[in-house]
């Protein structure tokens, strides 16, 4: 399975004649037959975050068809998810091009590597039930491992944790991982019982190992006592309503699937199907774009945390566990943005998914999927609360670069607000306290509400002075504005006067009654 680490590589320019876009608009996950139980905490206009969206969303269809075009991709299909609906879906090109069978929002692509996340949160649900452990040795599930010899003498035990964050010391497999994908567990077995060669020690370095999931697959049927691919589907698919979603290409019905490519448009030749085996855990999911966005619902409305009832499917807590970097992969350096200036980020595996977070302080999460005849890649933005995917049948479509672009569309041209945090009783206490603090410096006020570091640190006759000369600046102080928390001890509100503001930064203790521990006051002129 392809995985792009650094998406924003360059396109060449082919002809490419495409099919009309199919648009769904307004389609949203709660009108299918699951009620949508995953979407985020509501956004504070939500109507106006949807009207954003839709002011651009034909600047955002042409990026998917110009990007078919150039790469001269069969069929690519693409959709919108925003705050848990499934908002916008389009399509260019063909499922079948013998047929002339066009791609649309419920044609079955294999999604490849995307399949990883799935395994991986099938693990992490295990773990939860308490069926297994992290950081046990893999050998525990699937004894012909033990015949690997260490690397070296000084080499840990291969953990599932290892194999979950892509570091169990297997040689980066992509090409000769691919095509395993139909391999039997007793191939498999073979395999392992005649010992692995291995690249690093366990849990150094991040290298990505189709392998490694093939291995998370053994476990979870060992675990289950089923096979993986039925666990997975009646524990998670088919409770989110993904009931298009299937591991074997025979089982999907006529018409419906989208058949794999290799070459270009004046000579594409059918890439043959492999059918579902072993290493499915690493990449042999066929789904829709309809289906997969209830997927993604479900994990943007793991953020943020907070109280209320839980998912259905997985802890919420458990879904962001699995969004987190574990293992440092690669860095962007040169990474552009969308006007083409400097955006560079740093990228960490996670457990099944991707984790990167660039110069703008923007973070996404996902993965891309690839195997002979397809190509994928879906993205999400916790604090956006919006996620892109798309899927095309070519060989190692890379639909990362045209992903990241229309998000950035997103961020920058539509200017999707990040998701508010409500403030913590506490913090909308001691905001107001510390307004009034900063105009009077009141000795009883201070007394009751700073950190017993605050004066130490800087006199009080100092902080009387910075907060007298700061609020002049901005004139009559008129308004104080509402905190916007960082975290729940941390926030910052403006001082609002005829002309400018003041905004104030406060951070409070880990006490039982948190006390303000540090204070900074920013003059910003009136624009």
């Amino acid at each position: 399975m392809r995985f792009n680490l650094f998406p924003r590589a360059a396109t060449v320019a082919l002809s490419f004649a495409v099919a009309s876009v199919s648009t769904l608009g307004a389609a949203t996950l709660a009108a299918a037959d699951t009620p949508n139980a995953y979407a985020a905490p509501a956004f504070a206009d939500p109507a106006g975050r949807r009207a954003r969206v839709d002011a651009i969303l034909p600047e955002i269809d042409r990026e998917f068809r110009d990007c078919a075009e150039k790469k001269n991709y069969p069929g690519l299909v693409w959709g919108l998810v925003l705050d848990g609906a499934l908002v916008h879906t389009g399509a260019v090109g063909f499922a079948d091009i013998a047929k002339k069978i066009p791609a649309a929002a419920d044609t079955r692509f294999r999604i490849a590597s995307m399949t990883k996340s799935f395994t991986a949160l099938a693990i992490l649900k295990l773990r939860d039930a308490g069926k297994l452990r992290l950081d046990e040795p893999v050998a525990t599930y699937v004894p012909a491992l033990a015949r690997t010899a260490p690397l070296t003498g000084d080499a840990p035990p291969i953990t599932i944790r290892h194999l979950l964050m892509m570091a169990p010391g297997f040689p980066e497999d992509n090409p000769w991982g691919d095509r395993q994908l139909a391999d039997t567990v007793p191939e498999l077995d073979a395999l392992l019982r005649d010992g692995l060669a291995l690249a690093n020690p366990p849990g150094v370095v991040f290298e990505y190992s189709n392998l490694a999931y093939a291995l998370l697959g053994q476990i979870i049927s060992s675990v289950t006592g089923q096979s993986y691919q039925r666990w997975i589907t009646e524990t998670m698919l088919r409770p989110l309503g993904m009931k298009d979603t299937v591991w074997e290409f025979t089982e999907v019905p006529a018409g419906k699937l989208a058949l794999g490519y290799r070459g270009t448009k004046e000579a594409w030749e059918l890439e043959p199907l492999l059918h579902d085996g072993t290493y499915g855990a690493m990449g042999g999911l066929l789904s829709t774009v309809d289906d997969f966005a209830r997927y993604a619902a479900l994990h943007i409305g793991a953020w943020p945390p907070r109280d209320g009832p839980e998912l259905a499917v997985v802890r919420r807590a458990t879904l962001r566990e699995m969004h987190l970097p574990a293992l440092f992969s690669g860095l962007a350096a040169q990474a552009k943005g969308l006007e083409g200036a400097a955006q560079p980020a740093v990228n960490f595996y996670a457990y099944g998914l991707s984790w990167m977070h660039d110069s703008r302080g923007v973070t996404r999460v996902g993965h891309s999927g690839g195997l002979p005849g397809f190509g994928s890649n879906w993205r999400f933005f916790p604090e956006y609360g919006f996620a892109v995917l798309s899927f095309a049948n070519l060989t190692y479509a890379g639909t990362g670069a045209v992903n990241a672009r229309v998000a950035d569309l997103l961020l920058d041209r539509a200017k999707l607000p990040r998701r508010a945090l409500p403030p913590s009783p506490i913090l909308r206490t001691r905001a107001a306290q510390v307004a009034e603090l900063v105009r009077t410096w009141d000795a009883a006020l201070a007394a009751r509400i700073v950190a017993e570091n605050f004066f130490p640190d800087r006199s009080a006759a100092a902080w009387r002075e910075q907060a007298r000369t700061t609020l002049a600046k901005a004139g009559d102080v008129l308004t104080a504005g509402e905190i916007v928390p960082e975290n729940q001890l941390r926030g910052t509100f403006p001082l609002t006067g005829e002309k400018g503001r003041v905004d104030v930064f406060f951070t409070l203790t880990p006490e039982k009654e948190p006390r303000v521990q540090e204070l900074r006051l920013t003059f910003v002129p009136k624009s």
